[in-house]
């Protein structure tokens, strides 16, 4: 068995593109910058590398996303990775990029508040309410 999710953090490297495929499909794409930290072994101090993860999202949710999305906000992105290859110019070319399937805004829109996290996964439904004269244990929840 094999997983593939990954959860990044970090800031949008350009402003997201927001197309429509022939279908009719939306696809926004964006770029984040997320740093990974080493020693460098000449001066002992840490540094910052930065690593930059190309995005898409696709359906309406997409659309409304793209709204509030602009070059340098934080965001927190859940997702899988996808690999895509393909020929140009005689050359064989390549890249691995994260379907996004959930994102929360972590940093303020101009001129207000941050939004509210936005998910992009179908909610689950609310759990029934249990009445607070039910004495409930760990022996009667199914999981």
């Amino acid at each position: 068995m094999s997983i593939n999710r990954v959860n990044i953090t970090g800031n949008l490297t350009r402003d997201p593109e927001l197309r429509v495929t022939a279908g009719g499909t939306q696809v926004l794409s964006f770029g984040v910058a997320v740093n990974d930290r080493r020693r460098n072994p000449q001066t002992g101090e840490w540094e910052d590398y930065p690593n930059f993860v190309d995005c898409t999202m696709f359906g309406t949710r997409a659309e409304a996303v793209s709204r509030f999305l602009a070059k340098g906000n934080k965001v927190a992105i859940e997702g899988k990775l996808r690999y895509s290859s393909w020929e140009k110019d005689g050359q064989r070319r390549s890249k691995l990029e994260v379907i996004v399937d959930e994102i929360e805004f972590m940093s303020q829109r101009q001129g207000g508040a941050a939004p509210a996290a936005a998910p992009v996964s179908t909610p689950a439904p609310a759990p029934a309410a249990i009445p607070p004269s039910v004495d409930l244990y760990d022996e009667d929840i199914p999981f």
